[in-house]
């Protein structure tokens, strides 16, 4: 099997730290060599991988404002597009703009849907409904609109994160700076509940910031840590009392919402989205209606298991879970399977 892996190029694959689509990428590519695949990896041209490489961005757009995204994503997208040929099949994660390349090659395409940013994409993806096999990774963020190949869930590296039987004494937060993710909620919280508060991810809205959590950022009781990468993020998740995740928006998985069970920290998380298909409710944290309900369940956390935070996610959610499904997938794709058949 001669695969095709089409990365985003926001971020190098893998992400140094924040890059949740080229961190599953990264996984999955790995994990498809481990078993004898042959994987070309369509990424930026400093990314690590066991894998063929094929860069044409010199680095993530993210990290270089030298780099026009909409020039350097075309250019990278048309560089596999152009040999498409060449390959079994080409998977994308790159979002909706890689399926309007579709008519240069004969190639299945598989395309991972991280979420939709916006219903005003959705034209995109009915367009070649029927032509592309499209997997959900998540039941809740599938689009009525669309037929599914799959729903396949994220997986993690298990070994990247420590189990820590004992709970820590901070709340923590872990994620973008902006109000989807609701980090204001989070100070919130912390002051209701009297506990200290670390904030840790990439600014993503400034203004948001500025206005929401810079004044109340004390270095005491709530302190910023900026973006974490493999290690701090293991020593941060690993170490609190609970994860804070009061999002303002139906999420389509959470990555780090399992990292944090991973590490044996149980989760409070706003019932949207993925949020059920993530979280066990009463077993690997709290599913609640509100920012408001989420400070009154903060004592109950302590009654919790974090061993079985642990086995949940080793259960569901490892990286060689995520890998097999794929290929399960993949085998059906070049077997002849009609895409839209879940």
């Amino acid at each position: 099997m001669n695969v095709a892996m089409l990365a985003p190029i926001a971020w190098r694959t893998p992400p140094r730290h924040y890059g949740p689509w080229e961190a599953v990428v990264s996984l999955l590519t790995e994990g498809l060599v481990e078993r004898g695949v042959d994987v070309t990896l369509f990424a930026t041209r400093d990314s690590i991988t066991r894998a063929k490489l094929v860069g044409v961005a010199p680095r993530g757009y993210e990290e270089d404002a030298q780099l026009l995204p909409k020039v350097w994503e075309c250019l990278h997208i048309s560089e596999l597009f152009e040999c498409g040929e060449d390959f079994d099949l080409i998977h994308n994660h790159f979002d909706f703009l890689p399926l309007t390349y579709m008519g240069m090659t004969s190639s299945p395409v598989v395309t991972t849907i991280h979420g939709f940013s916006s219903p005003r994409i959705l034209p995109v993806y009915r367009k070649y409904n029927g032509r592309a096999f499209y997997v959900a990774i998540s039941e809740a963020d599938k689009s009525p609109e669309l037929d599914y190949a799959a729903t396949i869930h994220h997986g993690i590296d298990l070994s990247r994160f420590t189990f820590r039987p004992r709970p820590g004494s901070y709340l923590l937060f872990f994620g973008r700076i902006h109000h989807e993710k609701g980090a204001a909620e989070c100070i919130d919280i912390a002051r209701k509940t009297g506990l200290p508060l670390i904030l840790a991810g990439i600014v993503q809205d400034r203004e948001y910031f500025e206005q929401r959590v810079r004044p109340h950022l004390d270095g005491e009781q709530i302190t910023y840590v900026g973006s974490a990468g493999p290690e701090k993020r293991d020593e941060l998740l690993g170490g609190a009392y609970a994860l804070l995740h009061p999002i303002n928006f139906d999420e389509p998985f959470g990555l780090s919402v399992i990292e944090a069970m991973a590490c044996g920290t149980p989760v409070l998380a706003v019932n949207r989205g993925s949020m059920p298909e993530v979280v066990a409710h009463g077993t690997t944290g709290y599913l609640v209606a509100d920012a408001g309900e989420m400070a009154e369940v903060v004592p109950r956390v302590s009654r919790l298991d974090r061993g079985a935070c642990r086995r949940w996610v080793e259960e569901r959610f490892s990286a060689d879970r995520m890998v097999e499904a794929y290929l399960r997938l993949y085998e059906q794709v070049l077997a002849g399977d009609s895409p839209g058949t879940s």
